[in-house]
Formats: C-alpha cells, structure tokens, sequence
C-alpha cells in the first residue's frame, strides 16, 4: 500500500512538472487558450441559469457569444482609444507637473531646494528624462503589450475557444470527474468543490466589483473635471483585484494631479480624495461582503505572491492562472493543516494495531 501510495505522489508530481515545463515553453501560444477557458469558466454559471429557464445549451452559448463579442467591439471602438489617449497626453503633462512641484518645493523649502541641493538635481534630472522619453516610453509600452497580448489572435481565437468550452462545459466536467482515481476520488471531488467555491466567489464577484469600481471611480473623476479622470479611475477599478493597490495608486495618481490642478480651489482636493473614500467604504461595506464574500478565505499575501510568482515565470498568461493556484494552494494547505490536526505527528499518539 506505501508503494502504491509512493506510486501515485510520483506519478502526479511528474504530471504537475510536465504541466508547468509545457507552461513555460508555450505560455505566450497558450494565451488565447487559458483566456478561452477562464471566460468559458466565468460564464457558465449564466449559461446554467439561461438552461433552466428553458433554453437549449447551443442557443444560451450562442446568446452570450453574441453579447460578449458586442461588449468587447464597444470597449475596443470606444474606451480603449481614450484610455490610449489620456495615457499620452499625461506622459507629455508629467513633465510641466514636475517642474510645478520643484517650483512649489523649493519656495516653501528653500534650505533643502538650493541650486546645488541633490534632491533638486534629481528632480531635474527626472523632468529631463521624462521630457525626453516619457512619450516614447508610453508608446513603446502600448506597442509592446500589444505584442505580448498579440491583439488579432486573442480577438480571433479566444471566443472561439470560449465558445466550443462553454458549450461542452458540462460534457467536460463530467469526463474528468468519470477519470478521477477511484481510492482518492470523494476527497478530490470535495476539494474541488472548495476551490470551485473559492474561485467563483473571488473571480466572478471580485470581476464585478472591479467594473462597478472602475466605472465609478472614472465617471465621479471627470465630473468634477480632474485632468485624465477617465484613465485614472479605469486604472484604478481595474486593478483593484489586487488587496489595496488599486485604491492606493488611484489616490496617490488622482491627488497628486488634483494638487496641481485645483491649487487655488482646495475644496476639490479633498472632494478628490473623498472619491476614493467612498468607494472603499462602498467596496468594503457593500460590494466585497455580496459580491465576493467573507468566506472566500484567498489571503491577500497568497494572491500577491501567485501573481508575482506566476506572472514572472509565464508572463501574461501566468497572470491568467495565478488566482486558480492561489485558490487552490490555499483549500489544499488547509486540508493538510487538519490532516495534520488529525495525525499521530501532532497528538503523539500511535493509531492502535490491527488485530
């Protein structure tokens, strides 16, 4: 029994190892696939609930084939092209908002901001290389993540590839639950069914959240005409899904602009930062408890460190399977903890002898 026990550990560590090496060698050709199947993921709890309503499951995937398709052709046509716009427009103004701040600095801090001080040779040095290069740099990062995402193959491939997962979603689930091994499978299936638990909470709830945040955050911004409010804010709703990033670096880009912009109206300084405020009371208080959940149990130290982690070794396609790793290393380390918990290892003491 040990051996056959031993048997099975290699059996799926040489498997898990094939799984990360092909992972590795093809993560960029993967990439329309592993997006293909994180949507058919997130969309098929709605198919499900198209099927119970009576609907065919051919024509429910046909249905949200065509809505998606639609959202994403207004997304391209309309919000992509001023993202891409403001995004250059605040690599030229970065410049001028430098050269304000030393400006201001080093009126109220003379001492400290004298012509031959370190700190205002750096911030010169910093202003001429944005000067120089801040709108090359801005292009050449757009240029160059839309060869990583490679724009046509993830526009051509992935629904297609969605779309033939979403149909035979079910189909496949239930081939690989029919391929579980017989001794381990009810302890698969219940794992499973937490990090399914994990991942729908998290993935699903917290997608919606970072569109309402998003949505919220850039429209409030440009209301009260702060300077590239539409890109801070979407910036910011985006990646929220990461534990207090998204708010600190939309705080941080929103007020620092809104110093220089509204100087000689205080008042919409703090309206600025109120925005950000309220939505974190807002995600705090209201969206994170119904949408995502208290009991996701996904440490925030855990996802940062799968999407550090995965993100390096596979690039954008890493970042695509960081949070199923995330999820499930957190249901799997929990279940061994109370294996442990339930071992002689912790309670010293020895299983009684067969008869």
């Amino acid at each position: 029994m040990a051996l056959s026990a031993r048997r099975q550990w290699g059996f799926w560590g040489i498997g898990l190892a094939l799984v990360l090496l092909i992972m590795w060698l093809l993560g960029g050709a993967l990439l329309p696939f592993i997006a293909g199947a994180a949507l058919a993921y997130v969309l098929d709890p709605l198919a499900d609930r198209l099927e119970r309503i009576g609907m065919a499951r051919a024509a429910a995937t046909a249905v949200i084939a065509i809505a998606v398709i639609l959202a994403f052709a207004l997304i391209v046509l309309f919000a992509v092209p001023a993202l891409v716009a403001q995004a250059q427009a605040l690599a030229v103004a970065m410049p001028d908002y430098l050269a304000r701040l030393t400006a201001v600095l080093s009126a109220r801090f003379p001492g400290l901001f004298d012509e031959n001080s370190i700190t205002r040779r750096g911030l010169a040095s910093a202003e001429a290389m944005l000067r120089e290069g801040g709108m090359a740099m801005v292009n050449q990062v757009l240029a160059s993540g839309l060869q990583v995402i490679n724009f046509l193959v993830v526009l051509l491939v992935t629904p297609v590839v969605a779309f033939y997962l979403l149909l035979d979603w079910d189909k496949i689930v239930a081939k690989v639950n029919g391929a579980l091994p017989r001794q381990h499978a009810p302890t698969i299936r219940r794992l499973m069914r937490e990090i399914d638990a994990v991942m729908a909470g998290f993935v699903r709830g917290q997608l919606s959240v970072c569109v309402i945040l998003g949505t919220f955050y850039a429209v409030a911004l440009m209301v009260i005409g702060l300077p590239y409010g539409f890109l801070v804010g979407m910036v910011a709703g985006l990646i929220s899904f990461i534990p207090f990033v998204g708010s600190t670096v939309g705080l941080l880009l929103s007020v620092g602009i809104a110093l220089f912009t509204f100087w000689e109206q205080p008042i919409w300084i703090f309206v600025t930062a109120g925005i950000f405020g309220f939505g974190q009371f807002v995600e705090g208080n209201i969206l994170s408890p119904h949408l995502v959940g208290k009991s996701v149990g996904l440490h925030p130290v855990l996802l940062i460190l799968a999407l550090s982690v995965f993100g390096a070794m596979f690039g954008f396609a890493g970042l695509l399977i960081a949070v199923p790793v995330a999820a499930a290393l957190g249901v799997l380390s929990r279940y061994a903890f109370d294996q442990y918990l339930a071992s002689p290892l912790y309670s010293g003491k020895l299983p009684p002898a067969d008869p």
